[in-house]
């Protein structure tokens, strides 16, 4: 990449730079070519774009889908009112499944594998408090083939490059830097407009095998996007939402939409049928935590062969090809074995939970000229449907505001801090102790204190050591590599999004969302005080975390048609 004669780093200049190549990354790249073909767009990814986000390859179903005559976008509005405990504003839910139709149907003109019987009906599955909005999928490499239609379309992808900071100028967005994670090369943006989708924060709480990456989402996800928006005057909420999944034992693959929702039985420790007690991960979890009837574990074999083989299908190859040879070396046969459910790590994410940007139902931030979509953004819940809808929204929100906006004057003198601050940082290649043992530490501390369930006290420590850690990060850590580098600087962002999280969680004195924030200080739901946002916006500097709260917004029209 060349450098500008006059700077010891390379410059590009675009009309929209999209954070994040995953699902909702690739969507808003494909939307915005769509929307003109001639906008120059530019993807900074971190890994490889054609494998990476949280999908990373392929995926079973397309989880909130307004399917006509089966369910409406008002009926969706209830059944996610119900998930999120009220803590939801309706406007982006409602645009997200009022889209998710036509999105579908887009998905099936590009070759998507979406499963119909002899009569020409989906399979939609129930998987909602109420209504059924979840449509099979049945599409081994969904990523690839986003990846393929960018490149086509003119892209420009700059992979193995994270984001470190957002430009602004004049209060409106400018620009990003950004670093090669294997060169530490630093690269400036200009752009127009910018959208933020760079995921959640997966590299959280700690896994209970140890494994640093061995986590339920993308393990690249360490909540850049988070710190990112926070530190150029977005706000935040839901980071108390503190979230942990029920999944397989050991392994990031999922299991339970897919043998329960297929005639699978769940039993507790204890060899009682739960299969129809439990209309969510929340309440099994419960069970779990308060009962201690865990661990539980789904059974197969009184299944027919061809279901049986049917649901193997789906899990070994259109989901994670690599649980068929984990179950092999478990010794695990469906046909006549157990299969073991265990909590997840504790993570934060917009797409399963209720974390992230504060963004409307056209995917706009507080910040004129930046958008989020995705895990970053605040979708409640939206998963993939809600990635590749407000992808798409942003895109086209981006692209206008691109045309309507000049190319702003990048501001050099940020660029050069983010350039010192590298330099600082390689120089501490004398320091004692590896990344990866502090980063074991940070998130190890985390499971104590932050994880639930909490209670002030322990919020309190966790505050604790995240300013301890901060310190130590830069005293005794060794950053003897680019490798190191980069890790630390996704160690801060873990940091900065676990002292958000504690924040949040202190400032929400109740509990809700069953196991997810418990407070045992607090252990009673309490709608008169808490149905209200907690939002978060950074202060004089990045530890300087400012609180606030914001009312949820309703729709008079979901009132009336629901």
């Amino acid at each position: 990449m060349k450098k500008t004669s006059s700077l010891p780093y390379p410059v590009i200049h675009c009309d929209l730079l999209i954070i994040g190549g995953g699902s909702a990354g690739a969507m808003a790249a494909i939307r915005a070519k769509e929307m003109n073909p001639k906008c120059n767009v530019v993807v900074f990814e971190k890994g490889d774009i054609k494998y990476s986000g949280c999908i990373a390859r392929g995926m079973d179903a397309l989880n909130i889908v307004a399917v006509p005559g089966v369910s409406t976008p008002e009926l969706y509005l209830d059944a996610t009112r119900m998930a999120c405990e009220g803590i939801v504003d309706d406007p982006p839910s409602y645009m997200m499944a009022k889209r998710s139709w036509d999105l579908m149907k887009k998905l099936e003109r590009w070759g998507v594998c979406f499963p119909v019987d002899d009569g020409g009906n989906y399979e939609i599955l129930q998987v909602h408090p109420v209504g059924k909005f979840c449509l099979t999928m049945q599409e081994p490499e969904l990523k690839t083939m986003l990846a393929a239609r960018l490149a086509e379309m003119g892209v420009r992808v700059i992979g193995r490059t994270m984001a470190l900071e957002l430009l602004t100028t004049g209060g409106r967005i400018s620009g990003a830097v950004g670093i090669n994670v294997r060169s530490g090369e630093i690269i400036a943006c200009a752009a127009k407009s910018v959208i933020l989708s760079a995921g959640g924060t997966a590299r959280f709480g700690l896994p209970n095998n140890g494994y640093l990456y061995g986590v339920y989402d993308y393990p690249g996800n360490t909540g850049d996007g988070y710190c990112l928006a926070y530190r150029a005057g977005a706000e935040l909420s839901g980071f108390e939402y503190t979230l942990i999944y029920y999944i397989v034992k050991d392994i990031n693959a999922p299991l339970l939409y897919i043998t329960l929702t297929r005639g699978g039985k769940l039993l507790n420790a204890f060899g009682f049928d739960k299969s129809k007690e439990h209309p969510s991960i929340k309440s099994m979890l419960v069970d779990h935590h308060k009962e201690g009837s865990g661990p539980m574990r789904i059974i197969l074999s009184h299944l027919p062969e061809e279901r049986i083989r049917a649901i193997e299908e789906i899990l070994f190859t259109t989901e994670r090809p690599v649980q068929e040879r984990f179950y092999k070396g478990r010794g695990v046969d469906f046909r006549s074995g157990e299969i073991e459910l265990w909590p997840t790590e504790c993570f934060l994410c917009g797409g399963h939970g209720l974390t992230g940007v504060r963004v409307n139902e056209r995917a706009e931030t507080a910040v004129p000229g930046l958008f989020a979509a995705g895990d970053t953004s605040l979708v409640a819940r939206g998963h993939l449907s809600g990635a590749f809808v407000f992808g798409e929204i942003a895109a086209e929100e981006a692209v206008g505001y691109a045309e309507r906006e000049r190319m702003a004057d990048i501001d050099h003198g940020a660029v050069e801090a983010v350039i010192a601050g590298r330099n600082d940082r390689l120089s501490r290649s004398g320091n004692r102790i590896p990344v990866e043992e502090f980063e074991y530490k940070v998130r190890r501390i985390i499971n104590d204190y932050i994880v639930p369930p909490k209670n002030e006290y322990k919020l309190d420590r966790a505050l604790w050591w995240m300013d301890r850690f901060r310190s130590e990060l830069h005293d005794i850590v060794r950053i003897a590599t680019v490798h190191d580098l980069f890790k630390a600087y996704e160690i801060e962002n873990i940091i900065q999004c676990a002292s958000m999280s504690a924040v949040a969680s202190k400032t929400r004195r109740e509990s809700r969302w069953g196991i997810w924030h418990y407070r045992t200080d607090y252990p009673e739901r309490n709608d008169k005080d808490w149905m209200k946002h907690i939002v978060l916006t950074m202060g004089d500097e990045p530890r300087d975390i400012r609180v606030g709260e914001r009312n949820i917004i309703t729709m008079q029209i979901a009132k009336e048609q629901t």
